[in-house]
This record gives structure tokens, C-alpha cells and sequence, in this order.
């Protein structure tokens, strides 16, 4: 009997690719997280502002992008896609429980479950604020799972998970969906493996950047880049961000005053706006001073403003840069922007953290090809 060749035995071939879309996919967050664990293909990314469309265009090609209404894209010809992920807003989701999909108030929860239902993908991923785990709006996304519903093929775990528990240094909860289709096994959300003692702090995601930054240094470079037809400012990287902005006298002098650690509750009264005098309670992250060594709180769109959030560098007179938020939700120094600073701080903000991406894409990546 002849012996089989032992090179035949052997399969040194890469497993295929998954593909993934990409819905409300902003500057590309998600779609950057699943990039990173080598196992996905984006064939799709649907966004509508032409800055963050820009930026995830600049990143992974305008080949796929499509700028504009999710409800025009979702008319045409739909790519084959594995997985399809997206935070799509809840306004009005809650009259699917009446049975009318087409209500105009549900549009954007409409076209993201007609897209499932187009694409028919093996799992899907919805991301959202934590408060959308008691809201109306996810029990009748549940009940749409339900046999007669709009997506009775899918079955659904959810969770509030935290960043840092996915080795972000930042303590941003986000309410994960994952849908698997019923014929595979159902996929679980992970709960993160970084135990608190181990959780990424902001000195170590700010490490080698400058903390002094020129007070003059206020504007990104000079710069314009074609996408979709329009010019728009860019291309630039992250350190391209590393700017600060006009303060005034009286902001320099309060910021002096607040300790590392500490908020408008370190100011004397002669400082303190008169909405903060006799309220020694609530809004406690006003005007804060970060950590060195804790995450820092959820990087919102306005985390240029001290008076909006605890967006203070540890140390200098200055909230912290465009390209000091980068790096604490996530983003790789190489990242390319587009966009003016605005625009640019709305999609760093708006951006789910790449870590909790990458850890939520991995874990669906080992359940599929398994």
C-alpha cells in the first residue's frame, strides 16, 4: 500500500478572511479593530459626514466607502459580507413593536435591519451608550429576534462591557449586541480579561508624546485632499494633532489652581463661576485634572473643553490635545485625519475605542472559524 505523502498532510494554508460592513462607520473605529486582528475584509462602510467619510477613506481606500444616506446605499446592490457591525441612533426605534418598520422616525434602525436582512450575515454587532441596555428601544430589538419578527434568524446576547477591561485606558461603557444566525452556535459577548489591577492608564497610553506644547500652536498644518469628488482639510496623522487652543486669562488662572486629580472644587470662589458656588455636588468631573496613573474618563466630542468633563492634562495648564484623545481611545500614531480640528475632535469622541473593537472582533473571529 503505498504511503501517503507527508507534505500532503500538512495545511499550511491562511484561513480565509471574513468580510465586514461597516454601518454609521464614522472615521472607522470598528472597521480599525477588526482591521488589526488580520482576520477581516471591509467590502463595505456606509457614512454620511463628509470629514469622518474622509478619514475612513484615507485609512482603508475610497474603493468601498459609500458618503452619504445609509437609506441610499442600502437600495442598490449589497455586497456578501460574514459580519456586519455599526451603532446605528435609537430615536425612534420604539414603534417597531407596532409592527411598522417603515415609520420615518425608525429610518436608521430600519436600513440597518434591512441591511441583515439583504446581507443575511453569519453574526452581527450593535454598539450603543450603556443606558441603551433599559431602554424601550432594546427591548423591541429583542422582540424583533422573536419567531415572526424582523430578524427571527438571529439570536441575540448583550451586554455593558468596559473599555479598559479590553485594555483601553479609558472608563468608557458601551451596551454590546451581538447577533449570530441560528444555524451556528450563539455567540457570547466577552466580558474582557484585563483585571482592574492591569487596566491601561493614561500614563502609559501618552507615553513619548511632549507634554509641553506651544502655546502658539493652535492650528493643523495647511492641507487639502480630494475624497468623493470634494476637498476637504487633510491628510494629516496624529501627531500632525498635537496642538492646543486660545485660553484666556482667567481659564490659565483656574486651571493653575486644580490639582492633579482634582475640579472646580479646588478653585476659590473668586474663580468659580457663579453656576459652581454653593454646589459642592454633582458635575465633579467639571474642570478636572486627569490621572497619570488611571484611564481616563469616556473621551467625548468636546474634550477640548475642561469646563465640559475631566479633560485636563495631569500635569500642564491645558486640556489635553486632538492627539493625546487619539491615543487614549486607541488610535495608532499612523492613523490618517481629515477634516478641520472640529471635525476631527467629533470623530475621535464618537469613535468606539480601538482595544474594546479589536477584543469584540477577535472573539467573534474565533466563534466563526472555529
Amino acid at each position: 500500500m503505498r504511503e501517503a505523502d507527508p507534505e500532503m498532510l500538512i495545511d499550511d494554508s491562511e484561513p480565509s478572511r471574513l468580510r465586514v460592513i461597516d454601518l454609521f462607520a464614522g472615521c472607522g473605529g470598528l472597521t480599525t479593530g477588526f482591521d488589526l486582528t488580520k482576520r477581516f475584509d471591509p467590502v463595505a462602510a456606509v457614512e454620511h459626514d463628509l470629514a469622518a467619510a474622509s478619514t475612513y477613506a484615507a485609512n482603508f481606500g475610497e474603493d468601498h466607502v459609500f458618503w452619504g444616506k445609509i437609506e441610499d446605499w442600502v437600495e442598490g446592490d449589497l455586497p456578501e459580507a460574514d459580519v456586519v457591525v455599526g451603532g446605528p441612533p435609537c430615536q425612534g426605534f420604539s414603534n417597531l413593536g407596532k409592527k411598522s418598520p417603515f415609520d420615518p422616525r425608525n429610518e436608521l434602525w430600519r436600513h440597518y435591519m434591512e441591511t441583515l436582512i439583504k446581507v443575511r450575515p453569519q453574526a452581527f454587532l450593535i454598539e450603543n451608550v450603556d443606558r441603551f441596555s433599559t431602554s424601550d428601544q432594546f427591548q423591541m430589538l429583542a422582540r424583533e429576534t422573536a419567531p415572526g419578527g424582523l430578524l427571527e434568524q438571529y439570536d441575540i446576547d448583550a451586554r455593558i462591557v468596559r473599555a479598559t477591561d479590553f485594555g483601553a485606558a479609558q472608563l468608557r461603557r458601551r451596551f454590546i449586541v451581538i447577533g449570530t444566525h441560528r444555524d451556528l452556535p450563539k455567540i457570547a459577548v466577552p466580558e474582557g480579561t484585563v483585571a482592574k489591577a492591569d487596566w491601561k492608564t493614561v500614563r502609559q497610553a501618552l507615553i513619548g508624546l511632549d507634554e509641553h506644547v506651544d502655546p502658539t500652536h493652535r492650528e493643523l498644518p495647511s492641507g487639502v485632499v480630494g475624497f468623493f469628488s470634494r476637498d476637504v482639510p487633510g491628510v494629516y496623522q496624529s501627531p500632525d494633532l498635537h496642538v492646543t487652543r486660545h485660553y484666556t486669562d482667567l481659564s490659565l488662572n483656574r486651571f493653575r489652581h486644580i490639582r492633579v486629580g482634582g475640579n472646580r472644587l479646588d478653585l476659590p470662589d473668586d474663580l468659580k463661576a457663579n453656576c459652581w458656588k454653593g454646589h459642592d455636588k454633582g458635575s465633579l468631573d467639571v474642570m478636572g485634572r486627569m490621572h497619570w496613573d488611571r484611564p481616563s474618563v469616556t473621551i467625548r466630542t468636546e474634550f477640548f473643553k475642561p469646563e465640559k468633563g475631566r479633560y485636563l492634562h495631569p500635569e500642564r495648564d491645558r486640556a489635553i490635545t486632538h492627539h493625546e484623545a487619539a491615543r487614549l481611545q486607541g488610535f495608532p500614531d499612523d492613523f490618517k485625519w481629515c477634516g478641520s480640528k472640529l471635525d476631527i475632535a467629533r470623530q475621535i469622541g464618537n469613535a468606539v475605542p480601538i482595544e474594546l473593537a479589536h477584543g469584540l472582533a477577535t472573539h467573534i473571529a474565533d466563534k466563526l472559524c472555529h
